[in-house]
Order: structure tokens, then C-alpha cells, then sequence
């Protein structure tokens, strides 16, 4: 594989049942995904079809039980596996990564049983495709800024706000949408988690936003204007929806960090073999001594980069991984994964400008790792106030 070029550190982390799911994730990548991925960035949008089919193959609900469809595994190591498969071929659009790593634990750890009879079957057979809806036009990364609100109304709720920025946006059938239920309280003691089904008079979508990067992802606007919310679509606990963020934000962070460093690794690799190709004065342009600095420099960084990351993996599932290590690797790792990419193109010359060449895409997806899941300065605010800052 293209990462193969990072040091054997990384070797440490996944056994033999990891690297079996990791052949088949390759092969339904390879078949299924790498020679549509350009057309589904034309188009905005990665087709339904795709989903169910990685339902099938058990890509989807890893961590969910075997009762409901799932894969009965609580072992991130597989959701790792197939983050990194996605980032060797660029399917920076398919959305698999944010249901599976972002929206599974709500479901699995605060929905009831009868919540994971109605969603769960469907969201690990591809059939009901999930997203979470935080971010709104005024807030950005301040959730405690959150104005849609939630107000008491029978056994249920009247939902009204809207949301943007919203991964899975247009394909979603299931959103969890942050709300607040308790006007009176700070957002950290009053806001709660409510499910909005597809179909709820009320719920409308708005464009699928037009991107620099991450083109194939449907991004959008989400509208709830007195959408009524039964009672029983209220997850987890009245009011602690901010704590159930809390609690499941270093999961998210650690998953862009992943894609992060996988993304690293597969530029590197590319333009390693770009430059013992390319020519340049009569010399292959890795030849030159700034190419190998440049690069000797981006591989140390990215072998650092793993062992951490792989480390918080073993953390994360130890139940150990801390909201301040989650936030030092996400900032870190997206970081480093702009600063390669525009170096790599760099070394690609006027080429790297070019569609054609893949590190071109890899240049415009990695902007917005900096910017999502809280934006790498409200990384660094965690990281300092840890400090006693």
C-alpha cells in the first residue's frame, strides 16, 4: 500500500484480523469507489446504492451490537482500517467515516432500546444514512452559542433553527440535531439531543453548499421551522446534550486525525515516486538536495504524527483517551496534513496545479481538517487551559 512508506512503528498496532478487514475494505474500495469517486465529485454526492452496498459487506455499525445488524466490535481499530483505505484512493466524499465514527456512539451508548430497534438495523444495513447537526451561521466551533431551540409541547418537542455546514446533509434520513430545551439555562446545562427523521413536516434541506475541497460530500443547510419531535425521539437525557458532546467529541477529534495522517502518508508517497520519475536539468528531481530534505523532513514528521496517533488509538479504546490528547492530535495531525500537501505540490511544480495529478485534490481536501470538529485554535485553547492557562 501507498502508506507502506511510513516506518514499521506502525506495525505494533493492528493484528492479523485487522489487516484481513483491511483486504476486503481495499478490494470493495478498489471495485466500488476509486473508478467513480471523480464523477460523484461532479456531481456533489455519493449515490445511495454506495451505502447499502457497504452495509452489506459489514462496513457500516462496526461497534453496534450483532442484535441490530452490527458488527458487535468495540475495537476502533477497524474503523481506523477503513478510514485509511478511504485516504489511499482520496474518497474524501464518502461519509461512511462520520456515521460510523461520530454519530454510532450516540445511538449505541445513549439511545433506548426501543430508539435501537427503529435506527440502528437500518443505519448498519446502509439503508438509513445518519449525520449530527452542531454547527449553526452565527456559532461556528462555539457551541455554547447554539440559538435553535426546543420547546416542551405535549409527550414531545417544536423544533425551530437551523443548521449549517452538515456533513451527510442531503443524504441523511436520521439527524441528530442540538438543541436548546432550557432557555433559562447556560447551553452547558440546558440543551438537549433530539432525533429528526426524514419526512417531518417542517424539516426542510437547504443547497448542497459548493465546497473548495471534499467535493463529493454533501454538505448542507438544514432548516426546522416547527418541526414537531415526538418524545420518544429524545436522546440520552433531558438538558446533558452538551455533556454527550463532550463525551463523544474526542472520538470525532481522533477520527479527523486518522484520515489526517493516512491522508500524509499517501501524498508522500505519490510524490516520492513523482519526483524519482520526474526530470529536471538532466536529474530526477528527488535527486536534487532540497527535494530530499524537503521530504526527509515531511516522513519524520509523519512517522511522529502516527506513533501518537496510534498510541490514542490504543487509548481510545482502553477507555483512557483524554479530551486533551484527542484535541493535541487532531490540531497537530490537520495541521500536518496541510503543510505536506502544499509542500508535495510544491515538488510537483506547475503539475501539482494541475486536476490531473492527484495531489492537487489532496491539496484543497485537506483545508477544512483544520477547520471542522472545532477549529484547531479551539484545539489549542483546550490544550493551554489544561495547562493552568
Amino acid at each position: 500500500m501507498l502508506s507502506a512508506t511510513v516506518g514499521s512503528m506502525r506495525s505494533h498496532l493492528y493484528e492479523a484480523d485487522h489487516e484481513d478487514f483491511r483486504a476486503s475494505v481495499r478490494t470493495f474500495v478498489e471495485k466500488e469507489i476509486a473508478p467513480f469517486h471523480a464523477q460523484w465529485e461532479k456531481d456533489s454526492i455519493v449515490p445511495r446504492e454506495l451505502w447499502t452496498a457497504g452495509g452489506e459487506q459489514g462496513f457500516l455499525g462496526i461497534d453496534q451490537d450483532e442484535q441490530y445488524g452490527g458488527g458487535g466490535v468495540r475495537d476502533f481499530r477497524y474503523q481506523a482500517v477503513l478510514a485509511e483505505e478511504m485516504a489511499r484512493v482520496g474518497a474524501s466524499g464518502v461519509g461512511f467515516g462520520l456515521h460510523n465514527d461520530v454519530v454510532s456512539p450516540y445511538l449505541r451508548d445513549l439511545a433506548t432500546e426501543e430508539q435501537k430497534q427503529r435506527w440502528v438495523p437500518g443505519f448498519c444495513s446502509g439503508e438509513t444514512i445518519t449525520a449530527i447537526a452542531m454547527t449553526e451561521p452565527g456559532t461556528g466551533s462555539d457551541l455554547q452559542g447554539i440559538t435553535t431551540t426546543a420547546r416542551r409541547d405535549g409527550d414531545g418537542w417544536v423544533l425551530n433553527g437551523s443548521k449549517t455546514f452538515i456533513t451527510n446533509g442531503i443524504n441523511a434520513d436520521l439527524v441528530i440535531v442540538v438543541a436548546r430545551t432550557n432557555p433559562d439555562a447556560p447551553a452547558s446545562k440546558g440543551t438537549s439531543l433530539l432525533v429528526v427523521e426524514r419526512g417531518m413536516a417542517g424539516f426542510e434541506r437547504g443547497r448542497n453548499l459548493e465546497k473548495v475541497g471534499l467535493k463529493a460530500q454533501d454538505t448542507a443547510e438544514l432548516f426546522f421551522t416547527d418541526v414537531r419531535v415526538p418524545g420518544e425521539n429524545l436522546l440520552g437525557t433531558v438538558d446533558r446534550g452538551f455533556l454527550h458532546l463532550m463525551e463523544n467529541l474526542p472520538q470525532e477529534r481522533l477520527s479527523i486525525a486518522i484520515g489526517a495522517v493516512a491522508a500524509v502518508e499517501t501524498v508522500l508517497a505519490q510524490t516520492v515516486e513523482y519526483v524519482t520519475s520526474r526530470t529536471a536539468f538532466g536529474r530526477p528531481v528527488g535527486s536534487f538536495q532540497n527535494s530530499r530534505f524537503v521530504l526527509a523532513e515531511l516522513q519524520t514528521e509523519a512517522t511522529v504524527a502516527r506513533v501518537f496517533v496510534d498510541e490514542c488509538i490504543r487509548q481510545l479504546d482502553a477507555g483512557t483517551l483524554t479530551a486533551v490528547d484527542a484535541a493535541q492530535a487532531k490540531w497537530w495531525c490537520s495541521d500536518l496534513q496541510n503543510r505536506v500537501a502544499d509542500r508535495c505540490l510544491q515538488l510537483h511544480g506547475g503539475y501539482g496545479y494541475m486536476d490531473e495529478y492527484p495531489v492537487s485534490k489532496a491539496w484543497r481536501d485537506a483545508r477544512v481538517q483544520s477547520i471542522y470538529g472545532g477549529t484547531n485554535e479551539i484545539m489549542k485553547e483546550i490544550i493551554g487551559r489544561s495547562m493552568g492557562l
